[in-house]
């Protein structure tokens, strides 16, 4: 069905002529795009025996993630709010065009997102990190995510390095400490804030063994259920965060 374009202040719908000038203009607040490489689904054992589909999000598929993403915005435990509040508007970026280059990985178990994790390419050599968000905790679904989207930067997208922040503790014990990064603090990453770390191509490939899992092909049942989206029992995760805090407590 074609969208009637409609002028609210004078209520009438616009003319065809009106209709050509709002193209051409969307157009020209188009950013450029480069050719990106798709990223292949995998299939990742998590800790609690269930299975996680890491695969490519489209879309099509942002106004779901935006409606889950949204709640996640007002918890103000471990940076929730800013990494959602950030990664809401990445994704609505994306979906409008006007970011350049974005990509989307979605962790998916049994038709439930079990996270999101995103970023950009800066040009062919270099990639930008932007958010991580776990939304079923305590498996290391995070960290699974960061990992393919690494993966994703430098096996499939053929780059030689990835800026990165953290926005967290839990981020940067994850990210700068556990594989580790290097520091590229002549780099000032788009988040704002800290300065840049790096992932090498010479970091990543010696971190991979450890760090990065998953098997190819996903049978194509198992592909199937991970879509559409579903939206989790966000409670469990509200649960899951305070049962955390006490632990450290």
């Amino acid at each position: 069905m074609t969208r009637t374009l409609f002028d609210w202040d004078a209520g009438e719908p616009l003319t065809p002529e009106e209709e050509r000038m709002i193209d051409e203009l969307e157009a020209k607040l188009r950013p450029p795009a480069l050719p990106m490489a798709p990223y292949p689904p995998k299939a990742i054992t998590l800790a609690s025996g269930e299975v996680m589909v890491v695969r490519q999000a489209s879309t099509d598929e942002v106004d779901t993630m935006l409606r889950i993403i949204e709640p996640v915005m007002w918890l103000k435990r471990d940076f929730f709010d800013i990494v959602a509040a950030r990664l809401f508007g990445e994704l609505l970026a994306w979906k409008l065009h006007r970011v350049r280059n974005e990509y989307c990985l979605v962790g998916v178990v049994d038709g439930e997102l079990a996270g999101i994790v995103n970023g950009r390419l800066v040009d062919e050599k270099h990639g930008m990190s932007y958010h991580t968000l776990t939304l079923k905790r305590g498996l290391r679904v995070g960290a699974h995510l960061f990992a393919s989207k690494m993966e994703h930067h430098i096996e499939f997208l053929g780059q030689d390095e990835v800026w990165i922040v953290a926005e967290s503790p839990i981020g940067h014990r994850r990210w700068m400490i556990e594989y580790p990064l290097e520091e590229k603090f002549d780099v000032q990453h788009e988040l704002g804030g800290a300065p840049s770390w790096v992932l090498t191509r010479e970091t990543y490939f010696k971190a991979k063994e450890r760090l990065v899992s998953g098997t190819r092909p996903v049978p194509e049942e198992l592909l199937a259920r991970s879509w559409p989206i579903r939206e989790p029992d966000l409670r469990v995760m509200l649960v899951q965060v305070e049962d955390l805090l006490e632990s450290r407590i």
